[in-house]
């Protein structure tokens, strides 16, 4: 029997449910959920695995026109999903027209890849508009196959696994075949933790915090982590503290318990939070917290 293995990279603007569907297909929970803009900062790899084929699926930020270095660095997240893709997936949702970026959606357009565009959240729509839809993406990404799902209600996403499967090229596998991710555990650390960041603080907070895993110790029984919360503005840490430490031990209660299902161990974790000037726009602090090469 042949081996398939191949990269099949999930792009599309912000929101549009890129995480759900990365999540659904890989079957683990990869990437963090939230209904605020730029959750997704990395590019994260999922890695599917049968007898005779491996599907290394990859969630990508949002499309977005970048402010400063930090989105930069996303945005190269979603450039290089372009250029290593054997399959590429194109998410949209319903009402949406078209891509925030014209130089990304004519690489689509001129794809010589297989294209997959998926139109999402079809469960909050009736069949005339979903119709609609099929006829208008059909005809404005003619080299696509279309499909309509909801990843959220995991409508159609088998059939479109079983279609990628079909199209996937021969190759052996990329990664050890007990592999799920090429992210280390500290990664999904502090995943965790900023997204709690991203739920439970409003305005600027959420994009102006990073995560440092700084301890990862784990034993038969327990994994004890000690994370820092970094910040821009001092102000900023007021905020994310709380009155008497109130809103960090809620964030710190809450990822605990996620890290607890996650990796299926009982988890200690200490939660800090400090100062660091400008980090968004500053090229050495970007390369430390792994946004740039």
């Amino acid at each position: 029997m042949k081996h398939k293995a191949g990269f099949v990279n999930i792009i599309g603007n912000p929101n549009v449910g890129k995480s759900t569907l990365m999540n659904a297909l890989v079957g683990e929970r990869m990437s963090i959920i939230t209904s605020k803009a730029q959750t997704t900062r990395h590019r994260i790899l999922g890695i599917v695995n049968g007898d005779d084929f491996q599907i290394l699926f990859s969630d990508t930020p949002g499309i977005i026109k970048p402010a400063y270095e930090l989105q930069e660095s996303m945005m190269n997240f979603v450039k290089s999903a372009f250029e290593d893709a054997d399959i590429l997936i194109y998410m949209v949702e319903m009402g949406e027209k078209e891509l925030k970026d014209e130089a990304f959606f004519n690489k689509i357009i001129n794809s010589k890849i297989p294209v997959f565009l998926l139109i999402n959240k079809i469960d909050k729509s009736n069949q005339e508009e979903v119709e609609e839809k099929l006829a208008y993406w059909s005809e404005k990404v003619p080299n696509a196959q279309v499909y309509v799902i909801s990843a959220l209600e995991n409508f159609n996403v088998q059939g479109v696994f079983e279609a990628i499967l079909e199209k996937l090229p021969e190759s052996p596998a990329f990664y050890p075949k007990d592999q799920l991710t090429d992210k280390p555990e500290r990664f999904f650390v502090n995943e965790a933790i900023r997204e709690k960041i991203l739920m439970h603080y409003k305005k600027e907070i959420p994009y102006a915090v990073e995560i440092d895993t700084e301890e990862f110790f784990e034993d038969e029984k327990l994994i004890r982590i000690r994370s820092v919360i970094m910040v821009e503005r001092n102000t900023q840490k007021g905020i994310i503290i709380g009155h008497k430490g109130s809103a960090l031990k809620r964030v710190g209660t809450e990822a605990r318990k996620d890290l607890e299902k996650f990796f299926d161990k009982k988890v200690f974790l200490e939660l800090y939070v400090k100062v660091n000037k400008n980090w968004r726009s500053n090229t050495n602090q970007l390369r430390r917290f792994g946004y740039n090469d």
